[in-house]
C-alpha cells in the first residue's frame, strides 16, 4: 500500500498516542489493584527479587544451577499461583497485573518487519478516509444515495438510450469497480461528459470504498497533479522539490489514482508529456485509475497525443454522463 508519508507520520503518532493510553490504562489498573490487594504489590516485587534470591541462597546452599533453577521456578509457580487466586476472588482477569503491549502482532513497533503491521494499517486508512474527505466530502456521497431520479427516460438518438438508462449501466459499473476492486477487470474507468451530471459525486464513491477496503487511494484534480510534475522538473534543490517529488511518487505508486477534470488544465507539450508518463507508468505497473473529465474520447485526441488517446481507448473502460446538469434540476425543484 503506498500510503503517503504525510498519512503515514499522522497514523505512527496515533500509533503512540494510543499506546501511551494502553500503558497509562494499564498502569491505573495495577494501582487500583495494589491498593485493594496489598499483597499483589508484596508478590510482585518479590517476582522481580526472585532470581538473584533464590540464586544467592541455592549458592549458600551449595545446590548446583540445574537445582537452584528449579528452586527459582517453584518459587515463581507458587507466587504465581498465590497471586492469581488473589485477583480471580477480587473478580479481576488473571493477566490483569501483566505488562502487555498494545498490539502484540508487531510488539508495538508498528511494523513486522519491512510489512506494516494491521494496527498502523488500519489507522493509515483511517488518515486517508479523513484526508479525501476534507476534498470529496465522504460522509455525504455514497452509491446508496445516489438519485437516479434527476436522470430523464426519454431516449437520446446519439446514444440510443435515455440518460436514465445509461445512468442505471453507469452507476452499477462503478460500485462493481468499487466492490471488488483489485480482483477483476476493468483495472481503470474514464468518466466522461459535460458538467454536473456527477462524476464527482460517483468518483468520491467509489474512493470511499476502496480505502475502507485499505487500498491507498490519491484524488486530485488535473491542474494540481500536472503542477507538481512541473515543480518536480524545474523547482531547486530544497523542501519545495522533495515535496514535489514525494507527490509525483504517490500519483505513480498509490493503488487507486482518481485525476479530475481531465482538460481543465492549461495544455502544453510538457503536460501532455507528463499525462502520458503518469498514464503509462500506472498501466505497466498494474495500478488503477479513474479519469474524469468534460472531454469525451473524440475530444481527447484532438487535445492531446496519440499515444494518450490510444491508451484510454485501449486500456479504460469509457463511461459516458449525459442528460440535464442536476445542479441546474436541484435548483429548480428548490
Amino acid at each position: 500500500m503506498a500510503y503517503s508519508e504525510e498519512i503515514i507520520s499522522r497514523a505512527e503518532l496515533r500509533l503512540k498516542l494510543a499506546q501511551q493510553a494502553h500503558r497509562d490504562k494499564q498502569a491505573a489498573l495495577r494501582r487500583e489493584i495494589y491498593q485493594k490487594i496489598p499483597r499483589t504489590g508484596e508478590i510482585d516485587r518479590l517476582l522481580r527479587q526472585t532470581a538473584p534470591r533464590v540464586l544467592a541462597a541455592s549458592l549458600r546452599k551449595g545446590l548446583n544451577q540445574q537445582e537452584a533453577l528449579a528452586a527459582l521456578r517453584r518459587e515463581n509457580l507458587a507466587l504465581q499461583d498465590e497471586e492469581a487466586a488473589l485477583l480471580a476472588q477480587a473478580g479481576y482477569e488473571p493477566d490483569a497485573l501483566d505488562e502487555t503491549p498494545y498490539c502484540p502482532l508487531c510488539n508495538d513497533r508498528g511494523w513486522q518487519g519491512p510489512v506494516m503491521c494491521q494496527c498502523l494499517k488500519d489507522l493509515c486508512r483511517q488518515e486517508q478516509i479523513k484526508s479525501l474527505s476534507s476534498l470529496l466530502d465522504l460522509g455525504g456521497q455514497s452509491f446508496e444515495t445516489f438519485r437516479l431520479d434527476y436522470y430523464d427516460r426519454t431516449v437520446w438518438q446519439e446514444f440510443r438510450r435515455s440518460p436514465r438508462e445509461n445512468m442505471e449501466f453507469v452507476l452499477s459499473a462503478c460500485r462493481s469497480y468499487a466492490e471488488f476492486f483489485g480482483t477483476s477487470s476493468p483495472k481503470n474507468l474514464f468518466l466522461n461528459g459535460t458538467p454536473g451530471l456527477g462524476k464527482t459525486f460517483l468518483s468520491a464513491c467509489i474512493a470511499r470504498v476502496v480505502s475502507e477496503k485499505g487500498y491507498s487511494v490519491v484524488y486530485d484534480t488535473a491542474s494540481n497533479i500536472f503542477s507538481r510534475f512541473e515543480t518536480k522538473k524545474f523547482a531547486k534543490d530544497g523542501e519545495e522539490a522533495r515535496q514535489a517529488d514525494q507527490d509525483t511518487r504517490r500519483y505513480l505508486r498509490c493503488d487507486l489514482l482518481i485525476l479530475d477534470d481531465l482538460g481543465s488544465e492549461f495544455t502544453t507539450p510538457f503536460v501532455q508529456a507528463a499525462l502520458y508518463e503518469l498514464i503509462n507508468t500506472r498501466l505497466v505497473e498494474g495500478k488503477h485509475t479513474v479519469i474524469s473529465s468534460n472531454l469525451n474520447l473524440g475530444a481527447i485526441r484532438q487535445r492531446y497525443t496519440p499515444q494518450v488517446a490510444s491508451r484510454l481507448e485501449g486500456e479504460y473502460l469509457s463511461l459516458p454522463f449525459f442528460g440535464q446538469d442536476i445542479r441546474q434540476l436541484k435548483k429548480q425543484r428548490g
